[in-house]
């Protein structure tokens, strides 16, 4: 992905394509595969619920490098929880 990301040409490049577009296009890019992934834990074969949350991590690890936040950042966060209850990480939370 990086190497379209920096060297893509949007015209044939679905990653140039999209990071040319914006942060914007690219949150509602997730938002659509989430909701996607959503629907086919409920409906769908384990085969197809792969399918999606592949397209989920893609769009992820997209919309990541649009913001130029390194997947090492996000890394850090999920390993600085594994000794922190979720309940409690989740009533911990502030926005940044």
């Amino acid at each position: 992905m990086d190497a379209r990301a920096l060297e893509g040409d949007a015209g044939t490049s679905w990653t140039a394509r999209l990071l040319a577009k914006g942060p914007d296009a690219v949150a509602a890019k997730i938002a659509e595969e989430g909701a996607e992934l959503a629907e086919a834990v409920i409906r769908e074969s384990d085969d197809h619920v792969a399918s999606e949350a592949a397209d989920v991590i893609y769009h992820l690890m997209v919309g990541l490098r649009s913001r130029g936040v390194p997947l090492d950042a996000v890394a850090e966060k999920l390993e600085a929880r594994q000794a922190t209850s979720g309940l409690a990480e989740k009533a911990s939370r502030t926005r940044d």
